[in-house]
Parts: structure tokens; sequence; C-alpha cells
């Protein structure tokens, strides 16, 4: 597995630091234990799928030339069993990563991560409609990023909310992205963001379509923002 991680971040164009490899070589072992009584998520009996479908995956931004230039600070929406917040967190040691998850179980799993890897990390227990009324997480984080949340009209006012004006929001998505971009166009101009920028990353030995969706925050959260929890998913502000 180390190996393939080394070999499919150098074809992606990504320089792992030091002992990276060794890092997720450990999380594997960790995600394949919790995942035996926590059911965390499907972990693929290939190592090379495993490998491609979760770690480089996750490390998808890092292949965009500048998108993770000055970040200082990232929030993992709806962490789940860490994707792509841990391996973000590895693959830059000098970004401060906050994961966080509505699911207590997940979060302790993810903090035990974070302290037997020594990431520069926290995994906190917070919706993220809860986290954007509150000064430290509302308009703060350079980045913001989510992985396998929610459609995309619902994931802007989840995840807008918490980037600081001039920062930059990351959904990986997939072929449905066109369409879940012309449905959110409403709610992304409220929210106070730019035009969408949509960028396809090609992981190694695979056909995925899977794209990443950059929406840049132009000016601070309004008041009106974020609506009670759940109410994003329910009735998504679609004009």
């Amino acid at each position: 597995m180390r190996n393939l991680i080394l070999e499919g971040a150098k074809a992606m164009g990504i320089a792992l630091p030091d002992g990276a490899a060794d890092q997720f070589t450990a999380y594997h072992t960790l995600l394949v234990e919790a995942n035996k009584v926590m059911n965390l998520t499907r972990v693929p009996d290939d190592p090379a799928e495993a490998v491609c479908r979760n770690y480089l995956d996750s490390l998808a931004p890092l292949a965009v030339p500048g998108l993770m230039d000055g970040a200082k600070t990232l929030c993992d929406v709806g962490a789940g069993a860490g994707f792509p917040g841990i391996p973000l967190s590895i693959a830059c040691p000098g970004i401060r990563v906050t994961l966080m998850d509505s699911l207590g179980k997940r979060v302790a799993f993810l903090n035990d991560v974070i302290a037997q890897l020594g990431l520069n990390a926290e995994a906190v227990h917070m919706r993220a409609e809860e986290a954007a009324r509150l000064p430290e997480y509302r308009d703060a984080f350079d980045r913001v990023t989510a992985r396998a949340v929610a459609a995309l009209p619902a994931l802007c006012e989840l995840a807008l909310p918490l980037v600081k004006p001039g920062g930059r929001f990351i959904a990986y998505k997939g072929p449905s992205l066109d369409e879940e971009l012309n449905d959110a166009a409403a709610v992304i101009s409220r929210l106070n963001a730019g035009q969408a920028a949509c960028t396809v990353v090609s992981i190694p030995e695979r056909d995925w379509d899977h794209r990443l969706c950059v929406i840049r925050k132009n000016g601070v959260t309004p008041k009106s923002f974020p609506r009670k929890p759940g109410e994003a998913a329910r009735h998504p502000i679609l004009r």
C-alpha cells in the first residue's frame, strides 16, 4: 500500500512530505479495524482500489495548480470516516484541519486517528448549521471541503457560511455536477459567493468522472444563514 500511495500521488503531480506514505498505511489499518465494529465506510478488499477510491481521490485538490496555495485552515464538513480531511491533513501538515461530523462515534474515531498519527487536526462533534452560528467557525476557514455529503444546493448552504471571504469551498462531485450547479446558482448568489469553477481530476488507473467544484466566497455570510438544522436538505433554495 505504501508504494501504491507514493506512485499514485506522483502520477497526479503531488509531492507528499516525508513519512506521509507510512501515515496513510497506519490510517488504513486503523480504518479497517474500526470498520469491523462501527461500519464507518466501505473499505475495498483490493489495496489498489482502496488507495484510489479513498486516499488519492481525497488528495484531488492538490493536483489542481494553485488551489491550496496560501491555505492555513481547512474544515471538512460531514467528515465521516475521514475523507478527504485526514488524507489532506497527512499531505499538508502546515494546514490546520478541522473535521466536522454530527455522529459522536465517528468523531471519537477521527480524534483517535489524529492522535495516533500526530496530525495537525481536530475532530468536532457538530452540525455545520450549528457551527456556522458560532464566531470561531463562522466565516473562519481558508478552505472548506465536502465529499459525498449532499446535493450541491443543500451542500452550499452547509459549507459556504464556514468559508472566510476570499476563501474557497471545494465540493467533490461526479457526473451529476452540471445539473446540480444549475440548481445551486440561487443559493450560491445569496451566500455572497462567486461563480463556480469546475475541474476534472484524473485518478491513476481509474476511469471515474471525478470533478471538483470550487466556489470562491466574496463576502461575509448574510445574517439569515444558515437556516435551522435540516432545513437546507428539506427545502433547498432553488431560486
